[in-house]
């Protein structure tokens, strides 16, 4: 074996690249409950790339065959339906990993420099996702994964000029149709996926050349011993692998549960109109996105002009682009910063919570309101963040990492 890793060594760096990046990775030595997300979400990928692969062999992307494949796929395919749950399961899984590891991010000030290119390709694989997980959404060809597409590709009409061009691209038609089931097909299976992967090996390929922030916010580099090791920094492994180890068990308890007990979420995952083929002469009684999409969703629906909600619809993405440039505090870590930034910090959690809750319901006066004023919370935090960042009164920063 270790001949045969020789041979490997001369012809492409393994043992090198595994010390970089896994064996003798310098990792803070205090890490939390909140870093567990990262390797969780790095498991959600393998997962949703291994059931969807098997998915598409038996999956037909027409207009006629889609939603029967579908129940063709549960019903008589050996462990379809298994297959089928764990994939769009794991779609939920995805973005609940992602939501928890994005706001560890705004915790700790991980967007900060020298992590601002970490942060942006974070985003960028956000981005894709959403992407990803709405061409995916279609795929059913059920009630509302047809009208949910039909409303949000009609979105991007308000676009003055070009509006109209880019609909109907994304269709393929001047409707939605097996067109644009087979286009968003394509787009999922193969070009997304791809991009995503790529996102994910900069991120991490970022991360690890200016190397991960802590609970503390501060830099393991500065105090390093003899040897040239930072003094409160661990190797990865086997430390955190062990570590995430146990992260990922815990889990796969609770997604198992999901999978075999309640895979539908209560309506969250999978909606009752979901499971009658789309029909394109019975609008459903409310139609809502899935409930990832829900507080953009619910910030755009609050705006009475199409153009305008449309426009803050993607300022909500954008503002989050910008935390890098928007937050010009020394200090990295929620725990030395000011009380203000602390309750700045818990209102935007509160309202993404609740817009999240009010994209999934009805559009009722108060729920409308509701959505108008958890939308200027959640705008509310970028503004107040650059306004009080520059003077904020901190605590002092430890000079060691702390246990």
């Amino acid at each position: 074996m270790n001949r045969l890793l020789a041979w490997f060594d001369e012809r492409i760096p393994l043992s090198k690249t595994w010390d970089k990046h896994v064996g003798r990775y310098p990792a803070p030595k205090n890490f939390n409950i909140w870093y567990f997300f990262g390797s969780l979400a790095l498991l959600v990928l393998v997962n949703q790339l291994l059931t969807g692969i098997w998915l598409t062999m038996h999956y037909n992307p027409s207009a006629e065959g889609a939603f029967a494949s579908l129940e063709y796929i549960r019903r008589d395919v050996d462990y379809g339906w298994l297959l089928q749950y764990m994939h769009s399961t794991g779609a939920s899984a995805f973005f609940i990993v992602i939501y928890l590891h994005m706001f560890r991010g705004l915790l700790y000030g991980s967007y900060q420099k020298p992590r601002e290119l970490v942060w942006l390709f974070g985003m960028l694989i956000f981005l894709v996702l959403m992407a990803e997980a709405f061409m995916g959404y279609l795929l059913p060809w059920g009630q509302m994964s047809y009208w949910g597409a039909q409303v949000i590709i009609s979105l991007f009409g308000a676009i003055p000029f070009v509006g109209d061009d880019i609909t109907l691209w994304l269709r393929g038609d001047y409707v939605v149709s097996g067109a644009t089931l087979n286009r968003f097909f394509a787009l999922h299976v193969i070009a997304l996926p791809l991009v995503l992967v790529v996102l994910v090996f900069l991120h991490i390929v970022a991360l690890h050349e200016v190397g991960s922030n802590n609970p503390d916010g501060i830099e393991i580099k500065k105090h390093k011993d003899e040897n040239g090791w930072p003094k409160d920094a661990i190797p990865f492994h086997p430390y955190y692998t062990v570590k995430d180890l146990m992260g990922v068990a815990v889990f796969l308890f609770i997604f198992a549960y999901v999978v075999f007990f309640m895979p539908e979420g209560g309506g969250f995952f999978l909606e009752p109109p979901n499971f009658q083929p789309a029909d394109p002469l019975q609008t459903p009684e409310h139609i809502a996105p899935v409930w990832y999409f829900a507080p953009f969703y619910a910030i755009l629906r609050a705006v009475p002009s199409k153009l305008f909600g449309v426009l803050a619809m993607f300022s909500a993405i954008a503002c989050l682009f910008l935390l890098p440039w928007l937050d010009r505090c020394k200090v990295r870590s929620v725990r030395y910063r000011s009380t203000l930034h602390k309750l700045n910090l818990g209102q935007f959690a509160l309202a993404f919570c609740i817009l999240l809750f009010l994209g999934t319901q009805p559009a009722t006066d108060l729920y409308t309101y509701l959505a108008r004023l958890c939308g200027l919370m959640y705008f509310g935090y970028f503004l107040a963040l650059l306004l009080y960042s520059g003077s904020e009164r901190t605590k002092a920063v430890p000079e060691r990492v702390t246990s």
